[in-house]
């Protein structure tokens, strides 16, 4: 059965506390050491992983931890189709997928990258870059390819269905709302599975729910979406 996108209401703001560590602890200690201290090293670091396993909610929260201490950082995505000169007042440099870079988008990388690494002014900044395959295997430019994986290289772990299942189970339980087996078959059989649009899905639903007074049941989701 074709899987639905989901695309009602609005995800939380990411952070490295609400990312579900299982199979990747290492990793996110590694980010939360660094975005505790923003210049305690200038080592690139490179996260790759299967779609939904957490890359962008991960560069986000670490965007969102520098923001909350006044540090200002460089953003490239694939959706940045115009992408700024490099800003020596950024404290980090973040690089969300790579894999899908333009030309245009591999030579900003490629820019912010070296600014980064030797700034005109100042000590180096870190680069946190993210993929969907490791740097050996990116197809992109060269001199880009290889600066990317000279690091600090982590794989993250994507969440398996008993893990899924665990984290919604305990999700509905802090919220004082029963999830049904049925209703979770279905949650996952019919929306994206990475686990934020699964948590997403929860919130609105417990709100709908709660709303109409009704319990979490298949026809309450039915009934949600035909309103959205």
């Amino acid at each position: 059965m074709k899987q639905l996108a989901l695309d009602i209401g609005f995800a939380p703001v990411p952070t490295l506390s609400n990312f579900v560590r299982a199979g990747n602890e290492a990793t996110v200690e590694h980010l939360r050491l660094w975005a505790d201290n923003p210049m305690r090293s200038p080592v690139p670091t490179f996260l790759w992983g299967e779609g939904g396993s957490g890359k962008t909610h991960l560069l986000r929260a670490v965007n969102e931890a520098l923001r909350e201490q006044g540090g200002r950082v460089g953003w490239l995505d694939a959706g940045t189709h115009d992408p700024v000169e490099f800003d020596d007042q950024w404290d980090a440099v973040l690089l969300d997928d790579c894999h899908l870079y333009t030309a245009a988008q591999q030579a900003a990388a490629f820019n912010w990258f070296v600014n980064a690494q030797n700034p005109a002014h100042g000590p180096a900044r870190w680069v946190l870059a993210a993929a969907t395959c490791p740097p050996a295997d990116l197809r992109l430019r060269e001199d880009l390819r290889t600066r990317l994986g000279w690091g600090h290289v982590f794989q993250l772990q994507a969440l398996g269905e008993t893990e899924r299942r665990s984290v919604l189970r305990r999700a509905a339980d802090d919220r004082g709302v029963f999830l049904g087996d049925e209703v979770m078959d279905y949650m996952l059989r019919r929306f994206s599975r990475d686990l934020s649009s699964l948590m997403m899905l929860l919130d609105q639903l417990d709100a709908y729910a709660l709303r109409t007074q009704r319990a979490i049941t298949i026809p309450l989701i039915k009934s949600m979406l035909e309103d959205e």
